[in-house]
């Protein structure tokens, strides 16, 4: 018997997390001198960083496997029962990821000097902020759908949590512990991807 499809979609979907999580630990490991307290991650892909393509390769398999995923959140949720707006917003967000990994990488030293490292910066963020939003169309949702409720009010929680992350985030920039403080928003984020699909895998 052939495997129901979401359940396949959910499965890319809770690898991509593993994987992104994964990559940036590895990298305190093999990368000379990556300090996991003060580097941020997206600094493992900038332009001569040790290593460089291999990270970005990395990276942008988990940013494909979650747009994948994504592309079938609506349908995987009780059969495409509720609004479509919150997994369309998933969708985009996790599409833009797939961009940042493709064509957006940092300067050299991590540094946002030219417009390839400012379009990082600003897309990241924009991709966030779309995150964010669509996890709130995601609680609208799902505490409608029977055997859904949970998950959605894990999401509202999930939505307010990552606004405070993110908000936290910002006076850290640059700092000395600006990988550390960055770490804990990055890691919000790839547990909620995880329990979505883990949900979705489960109701399927």
């Amino acid at each position: 018997m052939f495997m129901n499809k979401f359940k396949l979609l959910a499965i890319f979907g809770m690898i991509a997390p593993v994987l992104y999580t994964l990559l940036w630990i590895i990298a305190g490991w093999i990368v000379p001198g990556y300090d996991h307290i003060k580097d941020d991650v997206s600094s493992l892909y900038a332009i001569n960083a040790p290593m460089r393509w291999f990270f970005q390769i990395g990276f942008l398999i988990g940013s494909i496997l979650l747009f994948v995923f994504y592309t079938g959140l609506h349908k995987g949720m009780n059969n495409g029962e509720g609004s479509i707006v919150g997994p369309i917003l998933m969708m985009v967000s996790s599409f833009l990821g797939v961009v940042v990994a493709s064509f957006f990488p940092l300067d050299e030293g991590g540094e946002i000097g030219t417009w390839r490292g400012q379009g990082h910066l600003i897309i990241i963020v924009i991709s966030g902020v779309i995150g964010i939003i669509g996890m709130f169309f995601l609680w609208a949702r799902a505490k409608k759908l029977d055997g859904w409720v949970g998950f959605g009010w894990f999401t509202f929680a999930s939505a307010i949590i990552c606004l405070i992350l993110v908000g936290v985030n910002v006076p850290f920039a640059g700092s000395e512990v600006m990988g550390l403080i960055e770490r804990f928003m990055v890691t919000y984020y790839q547990i909620f991807y995880f329990v979505n699909a883990l949900m979705v895998y489960l109701k399927n």
